[in-house]
């Protein structure tokens, strides 16, 4: 994964950098940890800009949040509800999950969506459950933008401090992206096995 993640970023500059940012945030296992260090190191290097390695990683992972939060608000409550109720084995929830993150979601909705930017896995997800609430769509991009920009810049400033140990740091990230995939696929199994 680390191969493939080098090879676009440095065939693709800045364009490939947001793409990658955005399929993060659409497909969770491809983690940001390995895009943005790697980004940051690269800048350290004089290949790209520590200002728009941020700047460029910060929107393309809004954009990539707002995907999921329009899917939330396309779905709603109900439709949400009626979903779980036919398919909630495939999708790891039931009818009863959807009404009790919804009112976790009433209570807390502003401070998850900033907070939730912090946490693998969590941060993609986070999205949906503020569309089906009906959170105002700029209130839900301030907030993600804000976690957002905390938690890029915290990555590629990183990235950038660690340059000349990046080859050393380098060997363990490519299987930590892996092991991040084979978690969150063991994860979805184990669920899918106990809602039978």
């Amino acid at each position: 994964m680390f191969d493939w993640i080098t090879s676009l970023m440095a065939a693709g500059g800045y364009l490939g950098l947001a793409f990658l940012m955005v399929i993060e945030n659409v497909f969770p296992p491809i983690p940001s940890e390995v895009v943005m260090s790697l980004a940051g190191f690269l800048a350290a290097e004089g290949k790209f800009s520590l200002t728009l390695v941020v700047i460029v990683g910060t929107f393309a992972s809004v954009v990539g949040a707002t995907f999921w939060y329009y899917i939330g608000v396309w779905l709603g409550q109900d439709r949400l509800r009626r979903l779980a109720d036919r398919h909630g084995r495939w999708l790891t929830i039931s009818a009863h999950d959807v009404d009790a993150t919804a009112d976790w979601f009433d209570r807390f909705g502003p401070a998850a969506v900033f907070v939730g930017r912090f946490l693998p896995g969590f941060r993609t997800l986070i999205s949906v459950p503020a569309g089906v609430a009906g959170m105002p769509l700029g209130q839900f991009l301030l907030y993600s933008t804000l976690g957002t920009v905390i938690w890029i810049g915290g990555l590629a400033i990183a990235g950038y401090a660690l340059q000349s140990q990046y080859d050393r740091i380098q060997d363990w990230l490519d299987p930590l992206g892996w092991i991040t995939l084979a978690v969150v696929l063991a994860a979805y199994l184990r669920r899918v096995w106990r809602q039978r």
